[in-house]
């Protein structure tokens, strides 16, 4: 029984078997069948190729890695897929499908004698099915991936797509599409651009759309209301309008037809009414032969940019092709002429070029000929005259410029002066902080705040993120502010300055030196050649610190240092301790001073801006300082001097006066203990006054005081003399013929700012009784010339003044009157008589001050003036 069973079950047995060894063996070797079966529907020169194997899961067909190949370019790469069957319809699940659109024009299109397919024989060879992909990227776009589902079947197809960028809900039944929902944002836009509408698509999938209305909402950076975009179509023609809420006109009108063979936009209109500057102007466009795809589309256009601002009216014509515009090889002519003329700039273009290479990735070259010009303010304070930068040669790319790079600029700044550059170089694949420019550049032009003409040369470059600048030499015809004057100053690099932009590591250093032959001041003094080292170093050209030293012939060295902000420049400066005589240059030769001892130190911090001009203020100290003069001689000079400078104006004394202290003034008088103090302004005026205060000194045995002295000058300055010894006096003069004892005081009001007067209504009066004596030999010889002037003579031979008043008026040009009244006695031939004298005297003071022997004078002056005695009494 066994038997005969087992005789009847074993053919079926064995075709059992053989049906189970071929399914097994399909399913072990699907990656070599699979992709040719269906090699039979897919388009020629493509092919499907299954990697990492295929298998079930919980009732699923597993595909690992499914490749889509068009030659050797993989136009979709599916992961991970997996196909089931649930409740009546397909279920289709991938981790990431990859589409790379520079594969799809190597599809190739379908026979001639094939005819397309409608939309609804496709929508009908739609199965029911739920597709979900986790990740879908079209390259080389991925920054627009993200996660797509979407349901179908032959009545309906629905979409929705979410990703970071790019967010999508969208349906399609029949030849309907209604998009709900698309939202897209971008790194160059505050705010994602929104956009809805309906649109009918055409019986054949492969042609344009029958009509349709789209809404669009944008938002532009440099446009402050969002932007609503209308696209509206019937048939072969429609318009496209730009709207914003506050606007009636349209910022953008662009009437399009197309057919078979052309789309065409033709009178296109726009404006932009921004109130800096108003843009306007017309579009015409067209491209032929679209229906065959990009790479085989003429494109044709012309577009036209109006201005108005600086220099009137301004039209700029841009050309486009005859050219096209390819995934792979474009090829379109680009020509831009005409001018712009905008608020504060001109611009004038004559600009040949091809835009060659990948739609996404173009290169743009400029043809011999041409040229950028701009004139115009580009600055709050930098007025362009013009500046050229011929263009031929150089090419634009995404990796950057390249070629030979170079500018002319003649400029004027109203506070600096006029200037003109020139900037020669080359460039490689070159953007800012990407790719290498070098250059070297030369140039002229005015500093006026210094008064000062320039020249400038040098070399550098730009390489990835460090700006270099290996050499520079600038030099100037001088510096002239106000009492100083540098001659021929040299400022140059003495290491490169560089600049390191890197975000993650900035740092900027260099090294720098500024010379001179020399410098003179308004005084008369001269400072030795010299020069100024100095080191930079901090994050950027606008933040750094800066320390050297200066030094000038034997003076120095002065040691600086301090930062840049970007818009001032602060420092402070130091000087040591050093012997004053190193300072000798300084002082006017024609002084005929001689510095012989006593030391200098300083302290000084200033800063300097545009705004400000420049600003300083310190501290000078001088100690045990002696000076020589032809006839005189100064010890023990004590001077302290806290001081500001600010807009050309100095403020001399700050918490505490300048001070003055002088030990000893040896000359035909010599004073003792002189103190001055000075604090005010220079140059002064009625609001900016200054004060000459505290002036005494001990002189002649007495002292001289000046309580103060005010600048610009309402009342005199009193001088005061007090107990002035008049034996000192005559001593000091020397007279041969004449001799006087006593004391006297008296006041003096001063005045420097009167049209008139030096001093008006002085006086001088004995400070007890004085003594008079002429020489016996002098008056006997006067008696025997002239027996009138002999016998007043007598009365002057020896007197005993009780009371002598004298008044002294001196105007500014030197002339001096002088009227005294004298009370004494006299002895005179043996007898005592009474005395009434009344002296006047007028003579230029300048003139006798110059021999300071005005003994004679005087004595001269008696004699002439000399009068007898009203009363006599005989004792």
């Amino acid at each position: 029984m066994i038997v005969l069973i087992s005789r009847r079950l074993r053919r079926p047995l064995a075709v059992v078997m053989a049906l189970i060894v071929l399914v097994l063996g399909l399913l072990l070797t699907v990656s070599q069948w699979l992709p040719r079966l269906a090699g039979f529907w897919l388009p020629a020169d493509t092919r499907i190729e299954l990697e990492k194997g295929i298998g079930f899961h919980q009732h699923q067909l597993v595909l690992q890695q499914i490749r889509y190949l068009a030659d050797d370019c993989a136009i979709a790469t599916v992961s991970n897929a997996r196909l089931g069957w649930k409740q009546g319809r397909w279920q289709l699940q991938a981790d990431k499908l990859t589409l790379n659109s520079l594969c799809w024009q190597n599809l190739s299109s379908s026979p001639d004698d094939q005819a397309p397919r409608t939309l609804q024989q496709w929508q009908a060879l739609l199965p029911g099915a739920d597709i979900h992909l986790a990740t879908i990227e079209v390259l080389p776009w991925q920054q627009y991936a993200g996660q797509l589902d979407m349901q179908l079947d032959a009545q309906q197809q629905v979409v929705h797509f979410r990703g970071e960028n790019l967010q999508l809900e969208a349906s399609l039944t029949g030849q309907q599409l209604h998009i709900s929902h698309l939202q897209v944002q971008d790194s160059h836009l505050p705010q994602p651009v929104t956009l809805e509408g309906n649109v009918e698509l055409p019986p054949l999938a492969d042609g344009a759309p029958i009509s349709g209305a789209v809404n669009a909402s944008l938002s532009l950076s440099d446009w402050p209301q969002p932007l609503n975009l209308a696209l509206q179509w019937q048939q072969q023609q429609g318009t496209l309008q730009v709207t914003t809420p506050s606007q009636t006109a349209p910022l953008l009108h662009l009437p399009w037809h197309l057919d078979q063979q052309q789309i065409v936009i033709e009178n296109g209109q726009y404006q932009w009414p921004l109130s800096s500057q108003p843009l306007s102007g017309f579009l015409t466009l067209r491209l032929d032969n679209w229906r065959a795809g990009l790479d085989a589309t003429t494109i044709t256009g012309r577009l036209n940019v109006l201005t108005q601002g600086r220099g009137g009216k301004g039209n700029a014509v841009l050309n486009i092709g005859p050219g096209k515009l390819s995934l792979t090889d474009s090829q379109l002519p680009l020509q831009l002429t005409g001018e712009s003329k905008l608020s504060e700039l001109q611009l004038y273009a004559t600009l040949h070029g091809v835009l060659s290479g990948a739609v996404m990735d173009p290169q743009l070259a400029f043809q011999p000929g041409s040229l950028l010009r701009l004139r115009g303010r580009v600055l709050d304070s930098f007025d362009v005259q013009e500046a050229r930068w011929p263009l031929a040669g150089v090419r634009l790319s995404s990796q950057g410029i390249n070629g030979r790079l170079q500018a002319i600029v003649r400029a004027n700044n109203p506070l600096a002066g006029p200037l003109a550059l020139h900037l020669d170089g080359g460039a490689s694949n070159f953007w800012p902080d990407s790719g290498e420019w070098r250059w070297r550049y030369w140039g002229s032009g005015e500093l006026r705040p210094v008064n000062a003409r320039w020249q400038v040369q040098g070399n550098g470059g730009w390489q990835q993120t460090l700006i270099h600048f290996d050499q520079m030499e600038a030099r100037f015809n001088q510096f002239k502010y106000g009492i100083a004057q540098v001659d021929r100053p040299l400022l140059k690099l003495t290491a490169p300055v560089n600049w390191q932009r890197d975000p993650g590591q900035p740092a900027f250093s260099g090294s720098f030196s500024l010379s001179a032959s020399g410098t003179t001041f308004d005084f008369g003094g001269r400072l030795p050649a010299g020069a100024m080292i100095f080191d930079a170093k901090g994050r950027d050209p606008g933040a750094f610190v800066w320390r050297g030293a200066m030094q000038a012939g034997e003076i120095g060295p002065l040691r600086v240092h301090g930062r840049w902000d970007g818009s001032r420049l602060r420092g402070e400066a130091w000087w040591p301790t050093q012997s004053l005589k190193v300072f000798q240059p300084l002082l006017n030769p024609d002084l005929k001073l001689q510095i012989t001892g006593g030391d200098l130190q300083a302290q000084v911090a200033f800063s300097a801006a545009s705004d400000q001009g420049f600003r300083a203020g310190g501290h000078w100290l001088v100690k045990k300082g002696s000076l020589l003069l032809p006839d005189s001689e100064i010890s023990g000079l004590d001077f302290s001097l806290p001081f500001r400078l600010e807009n050309q104006r100095w403020q001399l004394g700050i918490k505490k006066p300048v001070a003055l202290r002088i030990g000893e003034y040896r000359n035909q008088f010599t004073a003792h203990d002189i103190r001055a103090d000075l604090i005010g302004f220079w140059p002064w005026s009625e609001s900016h006054p200054l004060s000459l205060q505290d002036v005494s000194m001990r002189m002649l045995d007495g002292e001289i005081t000046l309580a103060q002295l005010r600048l610009p000058q309402h009342q005199a300055g009193t001088v005061k003399l007090n107990q002035i010894s008049m034996s000192h006096l005559v001593t000091a003069l020397k007279p041969k013929q004449l001799a006087m004892s006593g004391r006297i005081d008296g006041e003096l009001p001063l005045w420097l700012e009167n049209s008139q007067w030096l001093v008006q209504q002085g006086w001088i009066a004995n400070s007890g009784p004085l003594t008079l004596r002429l020489d016996k030999d002098m008056a006997d010889a006067l008696t025997r010339s002239n027996f009138a002037a002999g016998a007043a003579l007598d009365w002057l031979r020896y007197m005993e003044i009780h009371q002598a008043r004298t008044r002294l008026d001196l105007t500014r040009n030197g002339d001096m009157t002088l009227q005294a009244q004298v009370q004494g006695t006299s002895r005179f031939s043996n007898r005592n008589q009474l005395v009434n004298l009344n002296y006047r005297q007028q003579e230029n003071l300048f003139q006798l001050w110059q021999s300071l022997r005005f003994g004679d004078n005087v004595q001269s002056r008696v004699a002439q003036q000399a009068t007898l005695p009203e009363q006599k009494d005989t004792k």
